[in-house]
């Protein structure tokens, strides 16, 4: 029985409080021996909470599930999804609970959740645990994503449990405390609107417009608009997952906030030598969600996303479902032209270019073209052109004819060489989690030695500044590796 402790935080539970169709009351199990392993003390500033407390004997405790600080009652989210393109009626948080809202420093609410705290109803024959590997690698991702300016959930801490959990092969048990803008997901209203009540799904509706998109509060039809801020904000974060080579790895219905953060890392990856087709899931056996594809899915869970507001646009403009379906399907075409926008705007300034120009379309077709059929490395790519610019090495050579296409482009501009350059080492990152040293850095806290994983994660909280002595973390792993590497999702 997990016990109280003095506050820590200061909670709210407003989603339990407006929804309580969507959640469930339910107790993280005691784990018999928490430590704490890695601790984020610019979240925990942001959540205001002294890092130093947490660390101390009730903060562990917390962390861990064993103790509930006063003022929440922790709860189970209800939802459901599509996994795989196959609907779950029935999913939840199967080994999560959320802890709570805050206030964070900027004056915006955001949820405090645990991972890995236990068994639930929703765990669907699951041990609701979780491993130490995959909950470092969360909360490596999220720190990443974060310094490389992608709209992210961040990790706040991992603690170890003192237990041994089999997967694959007996690994030490975790839990991971995350912090995200809300856990409301595509899935999250597909499950609202089977529920008997009909009115549950209008209250999400309205309750995801006053807690991520207050402005919409008050329009003619604000469901309408929810629908249309969302496919926004994810055509804007799958357009930089691609511009940095991110791979989700299981972009279910039921992994999409939203918000428009990047939640439940699970199997992701970056790509290292580029490839659209690249997977490394080991549960993706059809490549449904490889690099490549990810606009492609984002466009088909949104429709999922508007399927579930169909009959609650139809109510706010008084008018019959049907009558939408071919509103509903323009707006969702939207997202193609957002999505490329966004990723366009995002390449020129890779590229070092100010300004949109006719040609920049083949010129960019021409560049993915390019490294699919030469399968460079996708981040030192373009580290290369800007040394270029500075006549400080050469770029590979079978890149050389579109670089002098991309040079005539640039100097069109007529900018200094010397001023792109450092523009452009602005916006690409030198260093990405290269999952070798990703693998390398969790294969060792597993056995005890948190180091490789510190150094790993100091190096990715600032990718974009070259640094002595760092050169084999901004090197792409040897192709054997690539060719074999897999990620699990740590169930």
């Amino acid at each position: 029985m997990t016990s109280t402790v003095t506050k820590l935080f200061d909670f709210d539970n407003t989603l339990a409080k407006a929804l309580p169709e969507l959640v469930l009351p339910w107790q993280p199990v005691e784990v018999p021996s928490p430590e704490l392993v890695a601790v984020n003390r610019e979240v925990a500033a942001a959540v205001s909470v002294d890092a130093d407390a947490l660390a101390g004997e009730a903060g562990v405790a917390v962390l861990a599930g064993n103790a509930v600080p006063d003022g929440t009652e922790t709860v189970a989210m209800a939802y459901a999804g599509h996994q795989f393109g196959s609907y779950s009626p029935r999913l939840g948080d199967g080994r999560a609970l959320l802890l709570g809202e805050v206030i964070d420093s900027e004056g915006n609410r955001v949820d405090l959740h645990l991972k890995g705290s236990g068994r639930t109803p929703f765990s669907r024959g699951g041990d609701g645990k979780a491993t130490v590997g995959p909950m470092l690698r969360e909360f490596l991702m999220a720190e990443a994503m974060y310094a490389l300016g992608v709209p992210t959930g961040r990790a706040l801490a991992v603690v170890t449990t003192g237990e041994q959990i089999h997967r694959q092969k007996p690994e030490p048990g975790a839990v991971l405390t995350r912090v995200a803008a809300s856990h409301l997901r595509v899935g999250t209203f597909e499950y609202a609107v089977r529920l008997e009540d009909r009115s549950v799904v209008r209250r999400l509706a309205d309750y995801a417009i006053e807690r991520h998109y207050p402005d919409l509060v008050g329009e003619p039809s604000p469901s309408m608009e929810l629908l249309r801020s969302v496919i926004g904000v994810q055509a804007s974060l799958i357009a930089r997952w691609m511009l940095v080579g991110f791979i989700h790895g299981v972009m279910n219905t039921d992994n999409m906030a939203i918000s428009g953060e990047t939640i439940d890392y699970g199997p992701c990856a970056f790509m290292d030598r580029y490839d659209q087709r690249t997977v490394y899931s080991s549960i993706d056996h059809q490549g449904r969600y490889a690099f490549g594809n990810q606009p492609t899915i984002a466009h088909w869970n949104l429709t999922r996303l508007a399927e579930t507001l169909l009959p609650v646009i139809a109510e706010e403009n008084g008018v019959e479902p049907e009558a939408l379906i071919p509103v509903l399907s323009d707006v969702l075409d939207t997202f193609g032209d957002r999505f490329r926008a966004d990723w366009a705007d995002g390449m020129r300034a890779k590229l070092g270019l100010s300004e949109a120009a006719d040609g920049d379309d083949d010129l960019l077709r021409s560049l993915v073209e390019m490294l699919q059929e030469q399968r460079l490395d996708y981040t030192s790519f373009f580290r290369s052109l800007a040394r270029t610019l500075r006549d400080d090495g050469p770029v590979p050579e079978a890149a050389e004819a579109w670089v002098a296409t991309w040079r005539e482009r640039l100097a069109a501009e007529g900018r200094d060489p010397a001023e792109v350059a450092d523009a452009m080492d602005a916006v690409n990152p030198i260093y990405i989690p290269r999952n070798h040293l990703v693998d390398e850095a969790l294969a060792a806290a597993e056995l005890g030695d948190m180091e490789p994983f510190d150094t790993l994660l100091s190096v990715l909280t600032d990718p974009f500044t070259e640094r002595d002595g760092l050169d084999r973390y901004a090197e792409p792993a040897p192709e054997d590796f690539d060719r074999t590497f897999r990620t699990f999702c740590g169930t």
